[in-house]
């Protein structure tokens, strides 16, 4: 009885000794975790409040473009020579320039995007040039239809290519380079990029566009079977008599001025306000000797188009 006595003491000391040890242990778990949020949070907070590398790139990961120009702006001051600050910044004006709908504002985000692209360039890594050199191409290319001009179409082509020939793959390239090609008068290259284009997304418009670099080459054969082609199958009614307007003027070019007649007045039933089709109509009454009707046709065609500069020398000349 006297043994079963002392060990039960010594059980009752053991579990007093416990207990201390883990509350002691509990708390000191509990103010490490504390201590943790609070340093994590603590350098967290500094890394995002004042501008960093680090910061750029999360705001990049975030989709936050505009705050990524913010702070590349800050950075910029202090390292105006640093590629990863200058490649940030001329990824996220791109992006910038591309979503705004005020022309003044997206010329100056393009801008810098070709300032700071161009730039890093200089001494930018092997692994990082293809991207910057195919930013720099699409950069030139939003250049262009920001003038409405196309200046910069040879840069486009410059760039596109060189990012092509070391490697980077994007599928827009293929037709970005067709429409710069047939900017910069050279429809052969075009075409062969639009080619390129349709074994990656085959597109009515890029049918639309091959036919008219084919017109262009006078290879009116080949454009009527992209355009043959086109209007078999085309829903959009815009795409539609733009496709017949470019066949009715291979049919005036070919001297089929039957079949040209018949196209251009389909054209005005849909669309009486067709400045091409009234000009087109005016040249084949004027090839049938009618040419009351021909003037008529062509007042027409300038009343719709004041510029319209064949239609303007037939009723003035």
């Amino acid at each position: 009885m006297k043994n079963r006595g002392e060990k039960s003491r010594v059980i009752v000391k053991s579990r007093n000794k416990l207990i201390p040890v883990l509350v002691i242990s509990f708390f000191s778990l509990v103010f490490l975790s504390l201590a943790s949020i609070f340093i994590y949070r603590y350098i967290d907070y500094s890394i995002h409040k004042n501008p960093s590398i680090t910061k750029i790139q999360s705001q990049w990961n975030k989709y936050d473009y505009k705050g990524a120009f913010e702070t590349s702006s800050f950075l910029i001051e202090k390292k105006l020579l640093n590629n990863t600050v200058l490649v940030y910044r001329g990824y996220a004006a791109f992006k910038l320039a591309t979503a705004s709908l005020d022309a003044a504002e997206s010329q100056y985000y393009i801008n810098e995007c070709i300032k700071c692209l161009r730039i890093a360039l200089m001494n930018a890594k092997a692994k990082t040039v293809p991207q910057i050199k195919y930013v720099l191409g699409k950069a030139y290319f939003q250049k262009n239809i920001i003038c409405s001009y196309h200046y910069y179409a040879d840069l486009v082509v410059k760039y596109l290519e060189e990012a092509r020939n070391l490697g980077y793959k994007a599928d827009d390239i293929p037709e970005l380079l067709g429409i710069s090609y047939s900017d910069l008068g050279m429809p052969r290259e075009s075409i062969s990029s639009f080619c390129d284009a349709l074994l990656i997304r085959e597109s009515d418009s890029l049918l639309l566009s091959i036919a008219k670099q084919y017109y262009k080459l006078n290879q009116f054969s080949a454009s009527k079977q992209y355009l043959f082609q086109i209007i078999s199958r085309v829903q959009d009614d815009s795409l539609l008599l733009e496709t017949q307007t470019l066949l009715g003027k291979i049919y005036l070019d070919e001297e089929n001025y039957e079949d040209a007649k018949e196209i251009f007045e389909s054209i005005l039933l849909k669309n009486e306000n067709s400045a091409d089709a009234h000009y087109g109509l005016g040249v084949v009454y004027e090839k049938s000797g009618d040419l009351v009707k021909a003037r008529a046709e062509w007042r027409k065609t300038t009343k719709i188009d004041s510029n319209y500069e064949e239609a303007l020398k037939k009723v003035y000349r």
